[in-house]
C-alpha cells in the first residue's frame, strides 16, 4: 500500500513543484524551485477566470451523474432482485459498453448530438455524460442490491408495499453508501474528462476545465507554469470529494449498512 500511494502521489508532487517555478523548463525534473513563483495561480484566478470554468463544470457534471445514477439504481434493481426472460443478455449488454472506446463512437455521436440541436451548449456534455460510464456505476450498485436480505423485501409486500414503493422508501435508501459510491465515481470521471469537453464545445465562455488546459497550449508556445498551477487547481475537488466521502467507498465494498 505504501509502493502504491507513492507511485499515486509522485506525479502530483512533481506538478506541484513545477507550478511553483518560474519557468519550469528551465529547472526540469523532481526538484525544488530555487525560488518559489505563484504567478501561475495568479493567472489563474484572475487572466483564465477560472471560477467561472468550475461553475460551468460543477454544473455539467453535477446533473449527469445524478441523471445516471438514478436511472442506473432502477435497473441494477430489477436485474438484481427480479427474475424475468432476457435477464443474462441484458446484463452482458450492459457489462459490453466498457468495451467500447469513446474514439469509436466519435461520428455517431457527434452526428447526434449537431441533429438535436445541442451541439456547443452544456445539454451536449450531459447528455454524453449520463450515458457514459454505466457498466461500471451499475456493477456497484447491482451487486450492493443483491446482499440487500430478502426478508426486508418479503416483509414490506406483506405490509401491501408496491413495487415503486419497495425501490424508493426501502430498497435505495438501504442502497445509499452503494449508490453515492457510483455517484462519486461518476462526477470524478466526468469532472475530469477531456475528450469530448474539447469536442462538443467551442465556445469559450462554455468550457469545462479539463478544455480550459488547452487554453495553455499554442501551436508555438506552451506556459508551464500556468499549465501546472491549473492542473493543481483542477485536481483539488475530486480530491477532497474523496477524502471527505471514503467511509461510503468503505461501506460500498463491505456492506456493512446491510450488516447493521
Amino acid at each position: 500500500m505504501t509502493i502504491t500511494c507513492l507511485i499515486s502521489l509522485f506525479p502530483i508532487i512533481w506538478v506541484f513543484l513545477s507550478s511553483l517555478k518560474a519557468d519550469p523548463t528551465l529547472e526540469p525534473g523532481f526538484t525544488l524551485p530555487k525560488d518559489i513563483s505563484f504567478d501561475g495561480y495568479i493567472s489563474v484566478f484572475t487572466e483564465m477566470n477560472v471560477l467561472h470554468y468550475f461553475w460551468n463544470s460543477f454544473k455539467i457534471v453535477t446533473v449527469s451523474a445524478t441523471l445516471s445514477i438514478i436511472m442506473i439504481s432502477m435497473s441494477a434493481y430489477v436485474i438484481a432482485r427480479m427474475d424475468f426472460k432476457g435477464k443474462k443478455i441484458v446484463t452482458a449488454m450492459i457489462y459490453s459498453t466498457m468495451f467500447i472506446p469513446a474514439t469509436a463512437m466519435t461520428f455517431p455521436v457527434y452526428n447526434l448530438v449537431n441533429k438535436i440541436g445541442i451541439y456547443n451548449t452544456p445539454f451536449a456534455l450531459m447528455f454524453v455524460y449520463t450515458c457514459s460510464g454505466i457498466a461500471m456505476s451499475f456493477f456497484i450498485i447491482r451487486n450492493y442490491f443483491a446482499i440487500i436480505p430478502d426478508s426486508l423485501e418479503e416483509a414490506a409486500e406483506i405490509d401491501g408495499a408496491s413495487h415503486s414503493q419497495i425501490f424508493w422508501r426501502i430498497m435505495l435508501p438501504i442502497a445509499r453508501p452503494g449508490i453515492l459510491t457510483a455517484w462519486i465515481l461518476a462526477f470524478m470521471n466526468n469532472w475530469n474528462e477531456y475528450y469530448w469537453s474539447s469536442m462538443l464545445i467551442i465556445d469559450h465562455d462554455q468550457l469545462t476545465v479539463p478544455a480550459l488546459l488547452g487554453q495553455f497550449t499554442t501551436s508555438f508556445n506552451t506556459n508551464y507554469n500556468g499549465l501546472f498551477s491549473a492542473i493543481i487547481v483542477i485536481v483539488l475537488p475530486p480530491i477532497l470529494l474523496f477524502t471527505f466521502t471514503s467511509k461510503y467507498f468503505i461501506e460500498a465494498l463491505g456492506g456493512g449498512a446491510v450488516k447493521g
